[in-house]
């Protein structure tokens, strides 16, 4: 493999690029640690930076033909890692944005058998109250009316519809915690 390298170098194609792959081998045996840490305070994500700094490498070939001057190769890598780090963080922001939003908690099965007990409490208690009393409840809180429209809806006055709601919620604060 020596003689054809030097039989080709003769030719002075291979050997540029031969030259090439040493001074980037070189590059990356006294650099690649710094470049990573230097993508890892960017990224902050000590994989991420390793792969920053692995891309720069491998797109090094392509490059080395268009550096003026070899010697700034490690400046042009440095930049190179500077960019990728910031296309990284811009590809985790549009993914973050975009991300889909998480459904929301469900209840657990206790938290529904709670509630349904709760449920069948309270219409229990609606149940033993007069029956005006209930209407008058019923309409203001569950149907949420006003008390002039619940007046209207019930024929009476305003009035009235205070006294049976106040009555109703002393009774049934009385029915749901003592139980009768």
């Amino acid at each position: 493999m020596t003689d054809t390298l030097v039989a080709d170098a003769s030719l002075g194609t291979v050997s540029k690029g031969w030259e090439a792959h040493q001074a980037i081998g070189e590059i990356y045996r006294d650099h690649y640690r710094s470049l990573v840490r230097l993508a890892a305070f960017l990224v902050q994500d000590v994989t991420t930076a390793e792969e920053v700094v692995q891309d720069a490498f491998v797109a090094m070939p392509g490059a080395w033909r268009r550096l003026r001057d070899s010697d700034k190769a490690l400046s042009y890598l440095r930049q190179s890692v500077v960019n990728k780090s910031r296309s990284v963080l811009r590809h985790r922001t549009v993914v973050d944005r975009n991300a889909p939003k998480a459904p929301p908690d469900m209840p657990s099965a206790e938290h529904g058998a709670f509630a349904s007990l709760e449920r069948e409490a309270v219409v229990s208690a609606l149940r033993q109250l007069p029956t005006r009393q209930r209407e008058a409840l019923v309409l203001r809180f569950y149907g949420d009316l006003s008390e002039a429209q619940v007046a209207t809806a019930m024929g009476i006055s305003k009035g009235a519809v205070k006294s049976h709601t106040a009555r109703a919620i002393t009774a049934m604060r009385v029915i749901l915690e003592f139980g009768s």
